[in-house]
């Protein structure tokens, strides 16, 4: 394994809140560690998409799996995630939709 730093934190950060599914899994994980199936059953997504997603935020260094026995735990990998995701949470932005018209339909903001 290697550490990531600065453009390349800030780069998987980004993707990964990129999808809805994530940002809502990370927002869960925020309030504390999970199982799978309670988070699959908390946020309406099948197991199988759910696992797709931890994946990718697992490669992105956002999540940890914890083995307990036969089941797995998933949690934050550390807690300044939980508390960059509650300085987010507390911005306010100003949204020009000019600027992207298509935004609903394009890949953009």
């Amino acid at each position: 394994m290697r550490v990531a730093h600065h453009a390349e934190v800030l780069a998987r950060f980004g993707h990964a809140l990129s999808d809805p599914t994530r940002s809502r899994i990370l927002l869960a994980l925020r309030d504390g560690a999970a199982y799978p199936g309670d988070l699959a059953d908390t946020l309406g997504v099948s197991r199988t998409n759910l696992s797709n997603h931890l994946a990718c935020l697992r490669g992105c260094g956002l999540v940890v799996a914890v083995p307990e026995g036969r089941r797995t735990r998933y949690e934050l990998a550390e807690p300044k995630i939980a508390h960059a995701l509650g300085d987010l949470l507390g911005l306010a932005l100003t949204v020009d939709p000019r600027a992207c018209p298509d935004a609903e339909t394009a890949d953009c903001c």
